[in-house]
């Protein structure tokens, strides 16, 4: 298959890439700058130029292409204030590659998120979240909107992704509880830190997304989780031994300050289930859990960086 990938040179998409070649299949990624358009060649797959907002581009891959999976996301704009910008560029972006593909029973798979979607129990595959019109829910209404294609001849799949896609060379959520915890000379939590986060190796989450296009029947719902919770207190206090700094509480009314932006999605409490998708795609994670990989130490050698948007 010739898959046209977005965000291809970024954490997930960077090892979607070999995940596809070493599969047998062709890979046509979207890059947005030089740097992104060597790294796709070094990988060994084709470079298109464009942006999320240069959807003509978008439409023309998209229907060149035996399916799409599409990871990108503007998130420097989310995360500097202007999610609900981010998110909307996100839906046009999807709107095109779904018009490009309608009819056509080809696969495309969506890159999306766990946290929110069944707050305080145990999220599973069935499960579908509520759209209250918050700039956080464009992007589950997105993901709905993926699902929909399938009445249009779209082979259409969802993959919620856990918040913690860990690895080396991590810069996401993991990375920056890191940074704040050295940072701050404290490795906190907020409240008892019970609260629990899904989390995945990089490497297990880009098996399954080769196996969503490969094999996902149209309309399905997948879990990226290899493990079903961690709680960020025991997350804290692996930071905090390996960085040699107190471990402590956070009052939820001081979480803004200390976390940042982190706060707001540092407190919530999402476990979910990867049942259904196992039995669906046979997806089995082998790589080390997020606790084991945090104590191999690499997240611990160089301050995080920003993620990209490629």
């Amino acid at each position: 298959m010739r898959i046209f990938v977005t965000g291809a040179s970024g954490w997930i998409g960077s090892a979607v890439v070999p995940e596809l070649i070493d599969a047998g299949h062709r890979v046509v990624g979207l890059a947005r700058s030089d740097a992104s358009a060597d790294a796709l060649a070094a990988a060994g797959a084709e470079a298109v130029r464009g942006t999320l907002d240069d959807l003509g581009v978008l439409r023309d891959t998209a229907a060149a292409s035996d399916g799409v999976i599409h990871l990108a996301f503007k998130h420097d704009i989310a995360f500097t204030g202007d999610f609900q910008g981010a998110a909307e560029a996100d839906r046009r972006a999807v709107d095109a590659f779904g018009d490009a593909l309608a009819g056509t029973d080809r696969p495309f798979v969506l890159a999306s998120g766990l946290v929110g979607i069944a707050p305080g129990r145990v999220a599973t595959e069935r499960d579908m979240p509520t759209i209250d019109g918050s700039p956080t829910s464009i992007r589950q209404a997105t993901a709905q909107a993926v699902l929909a294609l399938a009445s249009r001849g779209v082979r259409s799949s969802v993959v919620r992704l856990s918040p913690t896609c860990h690895g080396e060379g991590d810069n996401g959520f993991t990375a920056t509880l890191v940074a704040i915890a050295r940072r701050k000379g404290v490795s906190g939590y907020i409240g008892d830190g019970a609260n629990r986060w899904p989390a995945v190796h990089r490497l297990d989450a880009a098996r399954l997304f080769r196996l969503a296009v490969e094999k996902a029947p149209a309309g399905s719902v997948l879990h990226g989780a290899a493990e079903e919770g961690v709680a960020i207190r025991e997350i804290a206090e692996v930071i905090g031994r390996h960085l040699d700094v107190p471990r402590a509480s956070v009052a939820p009314e001081g979480a803004s300050e200390h976390f940042s932006w982190l706060g707001a999605f540092l407190r919530a409490d999402a476990p979910a289930s990867n049942t259904l998708t196992r039995e669906l795609l046979d997806w089995e994670p082998t790589q080390p859990d997020l606790l084991a990989d945090l104590d191999k130490g690499h997240y611990f050698h160089t301050p995080a960086t920003p993620a990209t948007t490629d």
